[in-house]
């Protein structure tokens, strides 16, 4: 079986890492080897900080799969969104290193992150759903929605608006960009940070601060798979 996810421990912190040796297409087994690297990192009490390879985060979704509309589109949909609520209700932090273009399922995972780094450069991160002629998913729409400035979000859920990674900080897509060498040192520094707090208060406080949004985004995906379902 090809290995996309790695999965490698240094005290507290569980580096994941995906690398497809492409563009880090999230298909099904993409996402099950996420969530066997986040079943790891739950049991290790790990500090996670997800990456992507040089030059790319992940472009989404596997798009041959989606357009196939085989047995597999629907399922892989699920696994996405899926993966951003755990993400979001994960019991210890998930420092994002986003090392350059995170598109759609990309950005969203990009989203689901307690604290998102990127590298400086001429990258994309964008929502293109609209622009590819998809409808954003309910759930797509709820994980923007709870990061985005209200005016960032309508530009990029509506208008499928590319933003540079400077622009992605203001936006609400980042919280920080650096240069290309250091995203990965800056990430292990600020999880090592982290993994000062306490996890009990931090497990407690990231499902308060998150219950709505949480809550719209599991009703969102319930939605989405009862549309999903009548298609099918």
């Amino acid at each position: 079986m090809t290995r996309l996810v790695t999965y490698e421990t240094d005290g507290p912190i569980a580096t994941v890492a995906m690398d497809d040796g492409k563009v880090n297409a999230l298909s099904i087994e993409m996402f099950r080897q996420l969530n066997e690297a986040l079943d790891r990192a739950a049991a290790d009490k790990a500090i996670v900080v997800l990456t992507g390879r040089e030059g790319i985060f992940s472009a989404g979704f596997d798009l041959n799969v989606l357009r196939g509309g085989g047995p597999d589109a629907v399922p892989m949909l699920q696994a996405g969104f899926k993966l951003a609520e755990r993400m979001l209700s994960f019991p210890t932090p998930i420092v994002i290193a986003c090392t350059g273009h995170a598109i759609a399922m990309g950005v969203f995972l990009v989203l689901s992150g307690d604290y998102r780094i990127g590298v400086d450069g001429q990258f994309k991160i964008v929502a293109n759903e609209v622009a590819i002629g998809l409808t954003m998913p309910r759930a797509a729409v709820e994980i923007c929605r709870q990061r985005l400035t209200p005016a960032c979000f309508n530009r990029a859920v509506i208008l499928a608006e590319p933003f540079s990674p400077q622009d992605a900080v203001t936006a609400g897509f980042l919280d920080r960009v650096v240069d290309a060498a250091e995203v990965h040192s800056t990430a292990r520094d600020l999880a090592i940070q982290l993994a000062g707090l306490d996890m009990t208060a931090h497990a407690g406080s990231k499902l308060r601060a998150r219950a709505n949004a949480l809550s719209a985004i599991r009703a969102a995906m319930r939605d989405d798979d009862s549309e999903l379902a009548a298609l099918t």
